[in-house]
C-alpha cells in the first residue's frame, strides 16, 4: 500500500472518530442533559462525587458502626456499584483497618482494599480475582456467562433492597405509569406521551450500557419483551431509570421527578412491604469456595444489627430490621 493511500485511510478513520465523538456529545447535550442536567444515570461513574464517600475522612455521607471489631490479616478487596457506594463505604469504615484504604484525591490506589469501578467493573473484578467482595444488584446474563466461561461460581447474599424507579423531567405532566406501559415504551409500542395522558411529544426512552445495574434491572422487568432501539433521542421528551436512592440521595438534583408505578410511590414503607411493584435486592457477592475467612466475617457484619443499621442510615432498606 502506497503512503498516499495509507494517509487517506488514516484521515478517514480520524474523521470518523471525530464524528462519533461529536454525535455522542450532541446526544448528551440535547437528550440526556435535558432530563436531569449533567447528573445523569447514563454518566453514573462520573456523576458520583467519589470524594464525598471516602471512609475515615469524617464525611457526613458515610455512616459507620462505632466499636465494631476490625478485620485483621488478609483484608478482602471490596468494590461495588456507584449507586451503592454509601453502603460499602460505611462497612469499610466500620470494620476495615484505616491504613487499608488509600485514596489519592481522585480515586483509589490499586493497592487500596477499597475500590470503586461501578457495576460492570465490579463484576469483572470479582471473576478475574481483582476483588474479593462486591456490593451490587443482581448480575446480568452476560455477567453470569462471563463468570461461567472463567469457571467461577458466584455466591450472592442479600443485604438490603431499593426501588427501581423511572424518572422524567419535572415539567412532564405524567405522574403515574404502569408496568405494562413501561414495557410498551421500551418495546416501541408506546411512542408518544399523549398515549399516557401527557403532551403530544415523542417519548425518548433512555437506556444504559449493557451490564450496568439499572440496565439489568430494566431487562428483568421487560422479561421476554424485547427492548427496541430508540430513534427519538434528539427530539423527544425523555424517560430514564435508576435506583431510588441514587436519584434522591446521592444526586438530589432538582428538575426531575420520579414516577409512581401502578399508582404507588417508591417510599421506604412501600418498598419494605412489597407494595411498590419494582424493587431490587442489594447483594454481597463473592466467589464460591472463597478461602479468605475475612470475606465471611465481612458478610456476617453486613447482616448484623450494626451492619443493617448502616444500610438503613445510608438510605436503603435493610433485609433484617436493625435493633
Amino acid at each position: 500500500m502506497d503512503k498516499k493511500k495509507l494517509g487517506k485511510q488514516i484521515a478517514v478513520i480520524a474523521l470518523l472518530i471525530v464524528l462519533f465523538a461529536g454525535l455522542d456529545l450532541a446526544i448528551y447535550q440535547l437528550f440526556i442533559k435535558r432530563v436531569i442536567s449533567h447528573h445523569t444515570p447514563g454518566m453514573q461513574k462520573m456523576s458520583v462525587e467519589v470524594a464525598n464517600y471516602v471512609p475515615f475522612t469524617g464525611s457526613g455521607n458515610v455512616y459507620s458502626a462505632e466499636g465494631a471489631v476490625r478485620l485483621e490479616g488478609d483484608i478482602p478487596t471490596i468494590d461495588g456499584a456507584a449507586a451503592l457506594l454509601p453502603i460499602y463505604a460505611g462497612f469499610v469504615e466500620s470494620i476495615y483497618p484505616e491504613d487499608s484504604v488509600i485514596f489519592n484525591g481522585e480515586g483509589y490506589d490499586p493497592s487500596s482494599a477499597m475500590h470503586y469501578t461501578n457495576t460492570r467493573g465490579a463484576y469483572k473484578d470479582i471473576v478475574d480475582g481483582n476483588a474479593d467482595l462486591i456490593i451490587c444488584a443482581q448480575p446480568s446474563e452476560e455477567q453470569l456467562a462471563y463468570a461461567a466461561e472463567n469457571g467461577v461460581e458466584l455466591e450472592m447474599v442479600q443485604i438490603g433492597s431499593d426501588a427501581f424507579v423511572f424518572i422524567v423531567n419535572a415539567n412532564n405532566p405524567v405522574d403515574d405509569i404502569t408496568v405494562d406501559q413501561i414495557r410498551g415504551i421500551y418495546s416501541g409500542q408506546i411512542t408518544n406521551w399523549s398515549e399516557l395522558g401527557g403532551n403530544d411529544i415523542p417519548i425518548a426512552a433512555m437506556r444504559r450500557n449493557e451490564g450496568s445495574g439499572s440496565q439489568t434491572a430494566l431487562e428483568k422487568l421487560m422479561g421476554d419483551v424485547p427492548i427496541v432501539p430508540d430513534y427519538t433521542a434528539l427530539t423527544g421528551s425523555p424517560i430514564g431509570f435508576s435506583f431510588r436512592y441514587y436519584v434522591t440521595g446521592m444526586l438530589a438534583e432538582g428538575g426531575v421527578k420520579i414516577l409512581k408505578i401502578n399508582g404507588i410511590e417508591p417510599t421506604v414503607e412501600t418498598i419494605a412491604d412489597g407494595s411498590y411493584p419494582v424493587s431490587g435486592g442489594i447483594y454481597a457477592i463473592y466467589r464460591k469456595g472463597e478461602t479468605n475467612e475475612n470475606v465471611y466475617k465481612a458478610v456476617d457484619f453486613m447482616l448484623s444489627p450494626e451492619g443493617q443499621k448502616i444500610v438503613e442510615d445510608s438510605g436503603y432498606i435493610p433485609v433484617i430490621k436493625p435493633d
